[in-house]
């Protein structure tokens, strides 16, 4: 029987990098659940910092929660009146696809007040004077954000003024418990055991020959033969695959050792650029909101040494902010788990707040590495720390110019001596 299949190598490791994508996300929700303490409908607000998942970005108060509405309810936001501060709720279903997100971009007659977050389709009565805002699933994860900016105390006051209230009483969701598994150990072929539950999951992309596929793969691993030999090929061919696609972001582009993803937060048909995301940094936004770069080769194309020092100059007439309508920042994350690397000045991130100095001729250098080098200007420095392989993340806030049109990497990064 499932020898008739005749699923070939490929096939295999397509409909796994697919099906990871998924597991991803519900490996999080139930560390979510079980471990963080989240439950439905309850905004948890967090202090700057106290996030654990990959490429924090550290400019920003965090708040979160998991979102369940139906047919015959819905949840009311409240959001503060905000000027001249980056903010965002993002709706995120359970697949990474970024579902809605409220700020007054999206909604500049409506930029405050109340928000009535409702399932597409359905006959809920919002009040008057609220702003609905459709979604087109029962269930998906939130994330705020509020730019810290020069002033925290302020940023985290008008976080916590920030509300979630649900109307009526919605069906709560059973928790997908797919397979577990550490970040640095993906599951093997025990990842189609979890196909089942993790497909019940409504995939916004029209991807529905690939959920074909994963269900008649799950079907074949009941027999013992073919089970051993897609876990034979998930391992020496999906993993090295995958592999492969990390450095590009999926089908993204590398330029100046920079690399670009070529979509976010809306994915369309790549499957292979959403699963590397949501590997290496769940929770991203759609591109309009923000872009980020990942910066893990030199000038000459050649790996960042764990040991390294290197340099980035933006010239006068070509800083970063031209490029953020909002703001920009850097960080240094360890390879492996993509979390900020330890270091004594607790020193995470460059951005417009950190004191940068320019160039005599206006021009703008930064430094990474272990030791600081003796000409580094110390608020242009971000220690690397030592001994873990690295790479650098750049964040756009409010992409514009050539970051907006994709014409634009940022410089490459220079050895130093």
């Amino acid at each position: 029987m499932a020898a008739d299949l005749e699923f070939d190598d490929q096939q295999i490791s397509d409909a796994y990098i697919y099906l990871l994508g998924r597991l991803l996300i519900a490996r999080q929700q139930q560390a979510d659940f079980d471990d963080e303490g989240l439950s439905w409908n309850a905004l948890v607000h967090r202090k700057p910092g106290q996030v654990d998942w990959p490429n924090p970005n550290l400019d920003v108060a965090y708040s979160e929660s998991w979102v369940a509405i139906d047919e015959k309810s819905c949840l009311l936001v409240t959001v503060p009146e905000i000027k001249g501060r980056y903010y965002v709720v993002e709706f995120i279903d359970g697949w990474g696809e970024t579902v809605a997100n409220i700020n007054e971009r999206v909604y500049p007659d409506h930029p405050n007040g109340l928000f009535a977050v409702c399932l597409q389709g359905s006959d809920v009565e919002v009040p008057a004077g609220v702003q609905r805002v459709d979604v087109a699933v029962k269930a998906s994860r939130v994330l705020l954000r509020v730019e810290l900016g020069a002033d925290w105390d302020e940023a985290i006051a008008l976080q916590r003024q920030f509300t979630f209230e649900i109307q009526g009483t919605p069906k709560l969701p059973d928790i997908p418990r797919t397979v577990m598994f550490d970040m640095k150990s993906l599951p093997g072929v025990e990842a189609f055991e979890s196909a089942e539950v993790a497909l019940r999951e409504r995939d916004s992309s029209p991807l529905e020959e690939m959920q074909t596929r994963v269900r008649a793969i799950a079907n074949a691993i009941k027999d013992p033969a073919e089970r051993d030999r897609i876990d034979s090929v998930i391992r020496n061919k999906a993993f090295a695959d995958f592999a492969a696609a990390a450095p590009y972001i999926g089908h993204g582009t590398i330029k100046n050792g920079w690399a670009r993803p070529a979509c976010c937060g809306h994915w369309g048909r790549d499957w292979l650029t959403r699963t590397t995301v949501n590997y290496a940094g769940i929770w991203a936004n759609v591109l309009e909101e923000v872009l980020y770069y990942r910066g893990a080769l030199d000038s000459t194309g050649a790996q960042l040494e764990a040991d390294g020092s290197y340099t980035i100059t933006f010239p006068a007439d070509d800083l970063p902010e031209k490029y953020a309508k909002y703001f920009w920042s850097v960080i240094a994350v360890d390879r492996a788990e993509r979390r900020v690397l330890p270091n004594p000045l607790n020193r995470f991130l460059l951005n417009k707040e950190s004191g940068l100095v320019k160039g005599k001729d206006g021009s703008l250098t930064l430094y990474f590495g272990p030791q600081k080098p003796a000409e580094a200007p110390d608020p242009n420095w971000l220690p690397t720390g030592a001994g873990k392989p690295w790479s650098l993340t750049f964040r756009f806030y409010g992409p514009r110019g050539g970051v907006a049109d994709g014409t634009y990497y940022p410089p490459p990064l220079e050895k130093h001596p």
